[in-house]
């Protein structure tokens, strides 16, 4: 082998390797899908045309990095947990299809466990691991859904599935975390650190919704030879299973174009990275061989090529945050995946040197959507100069600084720990409508009076009438929309209530739903001289020790106190009393809701007046569930099979209304 060659699979490697363990362990990505990708298929194919394969290639494992903080006894497999071979291709997933039918579904972007029954009992809960060796987490076998603990099959089984949490959960979470620097990067992430959880904390675990969906029945004492037959009668034992379609080779272009369309429409709330084919025959794929880490005939996940556009970098824009000055690249407008696209961030320092940015003007850069959601620069195609990096924060002035963070990775910051814009991200949350709802307040019209120095502290918003004159001379504003904003800002310092102000305090892990939950217990202003008395919130439900101790530390700090002081002074939260949420007509009892109502304006609306008479509301059905409310009572949705075989009512809208009232 030439040593050019070598020292390119070398670096591939070791960039793979690095990218694979930031991405898999929580830490900041270093590249986009798009950009792995493209380097591991650049690896596979110096191995085939030299045919030699260096030592920790990621093309001859099955990456075990995102368990590396997963704490539990290793054992091993009694299947091998193998990886797919991957296409950006529909004619390759023709071509493996054959004449045989397939199964298409979701290849979702979570953590692969392993759940094994025996004489009708969950007895084992495994991760992937290495794929040949997983660490035991059985333990957490009542924190995690979709999966039953007992089954109606007394004998041996064998089922794979994906750990993962939705995007609306994701994001409840994230509001709880105050400072963006602090917060996942997305679902993926949050899952693996959940499951890296000890036994203490599985309440937060549960509080996180991490959800099983099974993708494969690897083994059963039955004789199932269809894979779709072997899902559905893993539907009927109470599993989350992941959703399928069944095609063929012809059939096949306009499925994956179909299901392209749901994640390209943004209304799709699972994580996903790609699409996995499967043949229905299991018999057939049973006789597949084994290539370095891929079951040949297992089968074949499909991956999206990502569409790009050449375009010119006009300037680069440096957004100070709560922990880093982040490089914006602003160009030449593109069109992709049917969006207009004029920015992107360039992450850091490094990432602005590997891809080899260049002066403004004079630099030709490539541009994709990446995972047809975010914008992403993934090359220069042509550079001229150099970039500047600023001496001064643009928020505050103050020094800036170099540094290198435990990854290696080199980003710029500011030296003034007071500069308004690292609590930017802080008057956002406080103006949203999950705050003070004050409308009118966009992030970038913060910015503007932050940099103006209208705004210091939250209670500066409300006295934005004495900048009045100033405001209306602002771009984007005039006389009719200064009072719009002024009316807004005082409709809120009046009618703001008790839950909605408690969340735009920014109380660390402490949002809309965890807000309701206090105030309910104690009242307001219970709640705060509950805080000046140093209780625990502890047992208050949803809230737990974690949650009540960051309480107690946000309410120690003395800059939090005043913060806090200062608002109850300029504003009138009205007086509640505690809910009793242990009386009402629901008291003591946890529901599902699934499907239309049409009693009720909406589910959050049903949701509402259960929690109002003292019950509670859970988003998948469990052996804690009291009632599943489906007013399609004979469907076969996996929510009535699995209510069905743990012995849940299931009840329509007006047989609960019936029950209990409305």
């Amino acid at each position: 082998m030439e040593n050019e060659t070598r020292a390119r699979m070398t670096e591939l490697i070791a960039r793979l390797n690095a990218a694979s363990e930031a991405y898999y362990g929580g830490r900041d990505e270093l590249m986009s899908n798009y950009e792995w990708d493209a380097m591991f298929d650049e690896l596979s194919r110096l191995e085939a045309e030299t045919g030699e394969i260096l030592p920790d290639s990621p093309t001859q494992k099955v990456s075990a990095a995102a368990e590396e903080n997963i704490a539990g006894n290793k054992e091993p497999h009694e299947y091998p947990a193998l990886s797919l071979a991957k296409t950006k291709r529909v004619e390759d997933l023709q071509s493996w299809a054959g004449e045989r039918d397939v199964w298409l579904s979701w290849k979702l972007d979570g953590l692969t466990l392993v759940l094994t029954y025996d004489g009708g009992k969950l007895t084992r809960i495994l991760t992937r691991g290495n794929g040949a060796v997983g660490t035991n987490i059985t333990f957490m076998k009542d924190a995690i859904q979709g999966f039953p603990l007992t089954v109606s099959d007394p004998g041996h089984l064998v089922v794979r599935g994906e750990a993962v949490i939705s995007y609306s959960e994701f994001g409840k979470l994230n509001e709880t975390i105050t400072d963006p620097g602090e917060r996942y990067a997305n679902p993926r992430n949050l899952a693996a650190g959940t499951l890296g959880l000890d036994e203490k904390r599985l309440e937060d675990v549960r509080r996180r919704h991490v959800v099983f969906h099974a993708f494969t029945l690897v083994h059963t004492d039955k004789e199932i030879l269809s894979w779709g037959a072997r899902m559905d009668w893993l539907d009927t034992l109470g599993f989350t299973t992941v959703e399928r379609e069944r095609t063929d080779a012809a059939g096949l272009p306009g499925v994956v174009n179909r299901w392209t369309e749901r994640v390209e429409s943004g209304a799709f709330d699972w994580p996903v990275d790609g699409l996995v084919i499967c043949y229905d025959d299991t018999a057939y794929a049973a006789t597949g061989s084994v290539t370095g880490h891929h079951a040949t005939r297992a089968g074949f996940a499909f991956k999206w090529q990502d569409e790009s556009a050449a375009t010119t970098l006009r300037m680069i824009e440096w957004s100070c945050g709560a922990t880093t000055i982040t490089p914006v690249a602003i160009f030449d407008p593109v069109q992709l995946e049917g969006t207009t696209v004029t920015r992107a961030s360039l992450v850091n320092l490094s990432e602005m040197e590997r891809l080899g940015i260049g002066a403004c003007g004079q630099t030709e850069i490539e541009v994709i959507k990446a995972n047809k959601i975010i914008p992403k620069v993934t090359g220069v195609i042509r550079a001229a100069g150099r970039y500047e990096i600023p001496e001064r924060c643009p928020a505050c002035g103050a020094p800036t600084r170099e540094e290198a963070g435990v990854s290696g990775a080199r980003t710029l910051k500011c030296e003034n720990p007071g500069c308004p814009a690292k609590n930017l991200k802080k008057f956002e949350r406080f103006v949203s409508k999950q705050g003070m709802d004050i409308d009118g307040l966009s992030i970038e019209t913060l910015r503007d009076f932050v940099s103006a120095g209208y705004v210091h502290t939250f209670a500066d918003i409300f006295r934005l009438r004495e900048h009045g004159e100033e405001i209306q001379k602002m771009e984007g504003f005039g006389a009719r929309s200064r009072e719009n904003l002024m009316a807004a800002i005082e409709k809120s310092r009046t009618q703001t209530d008790a839950v909605h102000f408690l969340t735009a305090l920014c109380i660390p892990q402490i949002g809309q739903d965890a807000a309701r939950r206090l105030v309910g217990a104690y009242g307001w202003p219970g709640f705060v001289e509950a805080m000046a008395a140093g209780v625990s919130f502890a047992e208050v439900d949803g809230i737990g020790p974690e949650r009540s101790g960051a309480v107690y530390e946000w309410y120690r700090d003395g800059e939090n106190r005043a913060v806090l002081e200062e608002l109850l002074r300029t504003l009138e939260i009205p007086a509640a009393e505690p809910s009793g949420a242990a009386e009402g007509s629901c008291a003591g009892l946890t529901f599902v809701i699934t499907g239309e109502v049409h009693q009720f304006r909406n589910r959050d609306a049903f949701k509402a007046y259960v929690e109002a008479n003292g019950g509670k509301v859970a988003g998948s059905v469990s052996k804690k569930t009291s009632f599943l409310v489906n007013n399609d009572i004979t469907s076969t949705s996996s929510k009535n099979q699995k209510a069905s075989a743990l012995g849940v009512p299931i009840i329509s809208e007006d047989d609960f209304i019936e029950r209990f009232g409305i």
